[in-house]
């Protein structure tokens, strides 16, 4: 079969660009990714946060994109069921320096088209934020900044698009593209694939596919603190402190699931896999955010985890069809405000498909999204009667987060339903509380075994090698 579009990553923009294409009449479009599950790279592991659009320098893809990809989280995310809120930021001054800082970003902002941005004296800051630093001395406010579930929205993007006819190929790394004629041959460890398209949304791999010369990425790491969710009325903004050259600063934010999020760093790094988290890391983040929240409690801090964030050398992203390779069209370089931008990102990638030549004639009954159903959502009479028709949801199988058999059976079912321990923790939560699983790993790794009718043995955390189990010790005979 050759394909009218692959598309190479699952993460947030290869998943929303699978979905944009489902609206159409195509011969074939298939969703390419080396993880089992859609939005386990970048798009699992950053700052959730949808920037108002201040940050970015006007005139750049990342300003337009930004800005644009804001206005559309919102209605975006109710149709998909993603977790969204809209809370508004604030870039924190606490010296003459940041001072001027605010300034410039005010300017930018306006430029950018960014509505409702203004400057924040003193005591209207500690109003609004009664935990903040009382050494500050005000702040750039952005009333659209929003919070969202990155993951979720990956997942939940690809699983709408697969529900429309993408077809998905997971656990398929692609080592190589060439070209024959009009199609693209992708060579893959799992074969060969045809297409005469090619959408690149490789994020820190994207470099090896882009054909385009002198164009690099550059692995950054970011690591992560998160608290337990007594800590997610600590602040009510999203709380930047000035951006740097490395990036928009170590945060303090609410999540959508009600935790608090403090990160990240920013480390360049050799290994785009390098997410493994460390003391000097964690001493960074800590340092940084007393100087936001002196006060805070760090003793709540329930995980740490670190994501790879793609950074371009041409400080902007790489959205457009390849001037070398025709037929080739690059989402490359996305890196924050890439999740912000990324709705906006797959609109502009299906309009360059067209003017490439690819035909579109939309179809009519487009499949929404069907949600999991969750019992946190629901009226006791509504659990009751959920219950009393499955009663896999009246069995919890984890404490912390509430979440029952049947929600997690749900995760696993679905198309592009979880295949792993992480793929069931970011679909429902089991996994995600205090206790970071240790109350229900063994649950959710029998349930994943019973559904895919595999040993629990074979059950991984998040695929490759991360095998959870390593003998049955039911099986093990002892020599007297």
């Amino acid at each position: 079969m050759v394909f009218d579009v692959a598309i190479i990553g699952a993460g947030v923009c290869g998943s929303l660009i699978a979905r944009e294409l489902s609206k159409f009449f195509l011969d074939g479009c298939c969703l390419i990714d080396r993880y089992p599950e859609p939005g386990c790279g970048t798009s699992r592991a950053n700052s959730a946060i949808v920037h108002a659009g201040y940050d970015a320098k006007e005139g750049t893809q990342k300003a337009y994109f930004n800005v644009l990809g804001c206005e559309m989280m919102e209605p975006l995310c109710r149709e998909l069921h993603v977790s969204y809120k809209r809370i508004g930021s604030m870039v924190l001054s606490f010296d003459e320096a940041d001072d001027g800082v605010l300034q410039q970003l005010l300017e930018r902002g306006k430029k950018n088209g960014v509505a409702g941005i203004e400057l924040l004296s003193r005591e209207q800051v500690i109003e609004m934020e009664p935990n903040i630093s009382k050494n500050v001395r005000g702040a750039l406010y952005a009333k659209t900044t929003g919070i969202v579930s990155p993951y979720e929205l990956s997942i939940a993007a690809a699983e709408n698009a697969i529900d429309n006819g993408v077809t998905p190929m997971f656990d398929t790394t692609v080592h190589n593209i060439s070209k024959q004629d009009d199609c693209f041959i992708i060579q893959t460890d799992n074969g060969e694939v045809k297409a005469r398209y090619v959408v690149n949304c490789a994020g820190v791999y994207a470099d090896r596919f882009a054909g385009e010369p002198g164009f690099k990425i550059q692995p950054r790491k970011g690591e992560y603190l998160l608290l337990d969710k007594r800590m997610g009325g600590y602040v009510n903004h999203v709380l930047f402190q000035t951006p740097t050259k490395a990036g928009k600063g170590i945060l303090v934010a609410p999540t959508v699931h009600g935790n608090l999020l403090l990160g990240p760093t920013s480390e360049e790094t050799d290994d785009p896999e390098d997410t493994e988290t460390t003391a000097a890391g964690m001493q960074k983040i800590i340092s940084s955010v007393l100087r936001t929240v002196p006060d805070i409690d760090l003793s709540m801090v329930i995980t740490s985890f670190a994501g790879v964030r793609a950074t371009p050398n041409t400080d902007d992203f790489l959205v457009r069809a390849s001037d070398h390779v025709p037929g080739l069209i690059n989402a490359a370089g996305i890196e924050s405000p890439g999740l912000t931008a990324a709705p906006a990102i797959a609109k502009h990638v299906v309009s360059l498909l067209a003017k490439q030549g690819l035909k579109l004639a939309e179809k009519p009954g487009h499949k929404p999204r069907k949600p999991i159903r969750l019992l946190q959502d629901m009226a006791i009479e509504e659990r009751n009667k959920l219950i009393r028709e499955n009663p896999a949801y009246g069995r919890i199988v984890c404490r912390c987060e509430g979440i029952s058999e049947g929600e997690v059976v749900d995760a696993i079912r679905r198309n592009a339903g979880a295949r792993t321990v992480d793929g069931v923790k970011r679909r429902v939560r089991a996994g995600m509380g205090r206790c970071q699983g240790g109350f229900c790993l063994p649950s959710v790794i029998e349930i994943l075994a019973r559904e895919l009718g595999v040993s629990p043995l074979e059950i991984t955390k998040s695929g490759g090698s991360s095998v959870l189990l390593v003998e049955d010790i039911r099986r093990c005979a002892y020599d007297d």
